[in-house]
This record gives C-alpha cells, sequence and structure tokens, in this order.
C-alpha cells in the first residue's frame, strides 16, 4: 500500500496530473485553480461521465475563489479498467483519501465534496459511513438515489435477471428518449467525446442500483455537517419520487434547492450559471461561518 497522492505528469494544462489511489492506480485528474482561493471544491462525475463533468462552472468557480479538482473514478474517464464497476467501498475509499490528499495539499482552506448524480451517491453513502471524508460540507446534485424500494417490481426483475445472466453485455439509453439537459449543444459534445461512455455493462448497471439503494437509506445519517442539495423539476434520470422521499428525511443542517426548469444535467443546463453562483454562494457563506474574520478580511 501507499499514500495517495497527486503526481505530475509531463503534459501541461489543468488536465495533466493523476491521482494516485493507494493500491496504485492513476486516475484520470482535473483542476480548475482560483488565484487566492477561500475554499475548495473536490467534485464526483456521474455514470458514464468523467471529471469534464465540471469543465463548465469549475473556471467559473475559480473566477470567485474557489479551485476545483475533480477526478476520473475508477472504470471511467482516463482512469484504467474501463467500464468494469470498481465497487461501492473502493470508490468510498477513494473519495475520502483524495480529500486528504487536498487538504494537505491547501492547509487551512475548508473543503467541500461536491457529488453529481452517481458521484452524488458514492457521496452521500461516504459521510453515512463510520469513516466519513475528512470535508466541512456536503454538495449534493441531482443525486442518483433511485433505489429499488422505488422502482417497479418488472425493472428489478429485469435488472437482476441481466446482472446475473449476461452481466458483460453493454446497454446503452438509446431510444429512451429521455433529455438529460436543455442544453443540446452540450449533449452533442459530449455525444462525441470518446471518454464519455455510451454503453454501460449490466453489472455495472447492477452496481450502481446497489450504491443508489445505499444512498437511498442515507439521509438521517448525513447530520453532522452543512449540506445543499439541488435538482430540478425536469430530471428524467432519476424520478421526482424517490428525491422527494430522501429530501424529506434530510435532517436540520441540509438546504434545498430545487430548480422547477431544471433537467438532470443542472450545471450544464442553459441556466447552470445561476447554479453555479448558488453552490458558490452557499459555500462562501460556509466558509465564513467556519473561518470567521480570516474570511471577512479577504
Amino acid at each position: 500500500m501507499r499514500m495517495p497522492a497527486i503526481e505530475r505528469t509531463e503534459g501541461t494544462g489543468a488536465a495533466a496530473d493523476r491521482y494516485v489511489t493507494r493500491d496504485g492506480l492513476r486516475l484520470g485528474l482535473t483542476h480548475w485553480d482560483a488565484k487566492d482561493p477561500f475554499a475548495v471544491i473536490v467534485a464526483l462525475h456521474g455514470m458514464s461521465d468523467y471529471s469534464n463533468a465540471f469543465a463548465m462552472p469549475a473556471p467559473w468557480w475559480a473566477d470567485h475563489g474557489i479551485s476545483t479538482y475533480a477526478y476520473d473514478q475508477r472504470s471511467f474517464g482516463r482512469s484504467p479498467k474501463l467500464g468494469i464497476w470498481p465497487g461501492n467501498n473502493v470508490m468510498r475509499r477513494d473519495l475520502a483519501d483524495f480529500v486528504d490528499v487536498v487538504k494537505a495539499r491547501h492547509p487551512g482552506l475548508p473543503v467541500y465534496v461536491l457529488g453529481e448524480s452517481m458521484g452524488g451517491a458514492v457521496v452521500m453513502t461516504a459521510f453515512a459511513s463510520n469513516t466519513p471524508p475528512k470535508a466541512d460540507g456536503v454538495i449534493l446534485v441531482s443525486p442518483a438515489v433511485w433505489s429499488r424500494k422505488t422502482m417497479p417490481f418488472s425493472y428489478r426483475l429485469a435488472l437482476w435477471t441481466t446482472a446475473h445472466t449476461f452481466r458483460w453485455w453493454a446497454l446503452s439509453g438509446s431510444g429512451l428518449k429521455i433529455m438529460p439537459s436543455d442544453n443540446i449543444p452540450m449533449l452533442i459534445a459530449i455525444g462525441r467525446d470518446p471518454l464519455f461512455q455510451k454503453r454501460a455493462r449490466a453489472d455495472a448497471i447492477y452496481g450502481l442500483v446497489s450504491l443508489m439503494d445505499e444512498a437511498y437509506e442515507s439521509p438521517t445519517q448525513l447530520n453532522k455537517l452543512p449540506l445543499m442539495l439541488v435538482y430540478g423539476g425536469n430530471d428524467q434520470i432519476i424520478p421526482k419520487g424517490p428525491t422527494d422521499e430522501v429530501v424529506a428525511r434530510l435532517p436540520s443542517n441540509a438546504t434545498v434547492k430545487r430548480y422547477p426548469q431544471g433537467y438532470h444535467m443542472l450545471l450544464r443546463d442553459l441556466d447552470g450559471s445561476t447554479r453555479w453562483a448558488d453552490i458558490a454562494l452557499w459555500v462562501a457563506a460556509q466558509a465564513r461561518n467556519r473561518m470567521g474574520p480570516a474570511m471577512a478580511a479577504r
């Protein structure tokens, strides 16, 4: 076992680094650095995606004093073992380790963990665990909480059968007529992006649903840190019912914002900048509460 670290490569630019995990895997890493940051966001992408999920909000946050680090979770983007579900515990461990690395890199700055969709489920279950990341707050963007409890029986049966008999099958969402965002140029761009996975193995989808099961049960345990949850009224990926049930069970430390016209990819919608600003304001308020006069002097 080695100490997790950020490793410089010979490339240049924000995507030149790698996150080296405790078991030696080199995961893709992108960071957007504020000139004089008052806070740091560690961001986790969703299913099929990678750190490019934050290429729109992160530069804006950097211009407003918040640095962002986003790594490609195992099996996604530029990371190894593409398409193979890494396991829920390993994903949570990677997150906790990376928060430690970022805090060591930015001593004294508050670190907030943001999870989008699948990343939100990883974040929720990590902070509900007995070994939560040592961060200062949680931001959930359209978290994946569609558990088996809230699925029709026919969905559950088809999922179990496929995952246990044809687990290597690569499935796509083509033909479902689902709109993840109203930002059509962005959707076309990710459709052409070779790092954005267009298909997922049946056993990876089974792993995702198991993670969503855990996330759905986690809200009452998320009472130790400030928490912000944002979701859209037009989300066609995660149904409204499970999300509303999770929101209803969040403790009093949670701030919830619902955007009636928002889609699943809230931060990449045409009105995404409104959500970027709301998150930045929340982070700034939490940082002021934590740092007091030192923050006010900035």
